[in-house]
């Protein structure tokens, strides 16, 4: 079984990445993967650069404790969070988020999970560009409610 983290400045390539994932498993049915992009609008603003910081070492533990939780609950084979960091720009590749199983059923619920807990957990902090200045941006209730539904009650929520 391959539970991996990697932070990262670098692009990633998701069909490299998928295709490592599941190499050599057998027992994979299906893979599920998420890939989540920088938008060019955010709050009804126009947004010209992303920046992602986060503590190393920090990050990576908290995103291994998530696989730990994501491996009890649901059925999976295998996962990989990648997250980039630094400047970015919209259309760049932000997180990929991948899970195998034997059925689509669990990688569907498990990439999920994991992506609902990265939007509103794991310790990364980001910074837009604007018109207006720069701004600090805060995960969105949605994304608490998103969190909430699988038991999980966000930090940050009110």
């Amino acid at each position: 079984m391959s539970f991996s983290v990697r932070i990262q400045a670098e692009d990633f390539d998701v069909s490299q990445e998928l295709a490592t994932l599941r190499a050599g498993d057998k027992r994979v049915g299906a893979v599920c993967s998420f890939v989540g992009t920088v938008r060019d609008r955010n709050e009804g603003s126009q947004v010209a650069t992303l920046e992602l910081e986060h503590y190393p070492g920090m990050t990576e533990k908290s995103i291994a404790h998530l696989m730990a939780q994501a491996r009890e609950r649901f059925d999976i084979h295998a996962a990989l969070v990648i997250h980039r960091v630094g400047l970015m720009q919209p259309l760049d590749q932000i997180v990929m988020v991948a899970v195998t199983s034997a059925h689509r059923g669990q990688s569907f619920q498990a990439c999920e999970f994991l992506m609902d807990y990265l939007k509103t957990q794991a310790p990364f902090w980001k910074k837009e560009l604007t018109p207006q200045g720069a701004r600090w941006v805060d995960a969105r209730v949605s994304d608490d409610q998103a969190l909430a539904r699988w038991g999980i009650q966000a930090q940050n929520a009110a």
